[in-house]
């Protein structure tokens, strides 16, 4: 039987201008009897669009803040370092992958970039802008419980773990504001910060914070 073949979206390192990737993201999928593949950032959003057509999935991944101006927006002081390649390409992969109705999953960044694509928005800094006890931006280790999270009793999430509430582990200092367009949330944490979506138009489009 064929390994379904999944894209993965990589990271950038300013500092050395280069891709570069956590290997978290790939044994998961590995673990999954996926076959990882990374696409490149430096090629035009079209080449890259080609490249995931031979792809079975999508998986949107941590990195570089979302830029502001996709949510029309101004950017605060507060908002992190911004990686227009990635939002650019992105944009473009996510797009190709609901118009063929092939499965995504994102994390961290990807929840955000997913949500502003929807047409909703973010906090662009939890603790400027958003105020809470919960800890959503832990030190290592980061196999650590940082928060708990509800989840909704009617969600498919709820169905998969069967639990009302779930510790987690949280190192991010964006999450989302307004929800998007067709998006339902599936969990939030106890300060009410959501922290997984999925499209509910959609067979598979999850993502989690």
């Amino acid at each position: 039987m064929k390994k379904p073949i999944i894209a993965v979206i990589p990271l950038w390192d300013d500092e050395k201008n280069s891709i570069w990737m956590l290997p978290g993201y790939m044994d998961g999928i590995s673990k999954a009897s996926g076959v990882p593949v990374i696409l490149p950032l430096h090629s035009s959003a079209e080449d890259v669009v080609e490249a995931f057509e031979t792809c079975d999935g999508l998986l949107m991944t941590g990195g570089h803040d979302v830029s502001p101006m996709l949510y029309r927006e101004g950017i605060k002081d507060a908002c992190g370092t911004l990686c227009t390649v990635r939002d650019l390409i992105e944009s473009a992969l996510y797009e190709k992958a609901l118009e063929t109705g092939k499965p995504v999953l994102g994390i961290c960044r990807g929840i955000q970039i997913i949500n502003v694509l929807q047409g909703g928005n973010l906090y662009q800094d939890l603790p400027t802008e958003f105020g809470s006890h919960v800890e959503h931006h832990m030190k290592p280790p980061y196999t650590n419980t940082a928060h708990d999270v509800n989840i909704e009793q009617d969600s498919p999430l709820y169905e998969m773990f069967h639990v009302k509430h779930l510790g987690v582990n949280s190192c991010h200092h964006q999450g989302i504001k307004q929800l998007g367009d067709n998006l339902e949330a599936m969990a939030r944490a106890e300060d009410g910060l959501i922290e997984a979506v999925r499209h509910t138009n959609q067979k598979y489009v999850w993502a989690f914070q």
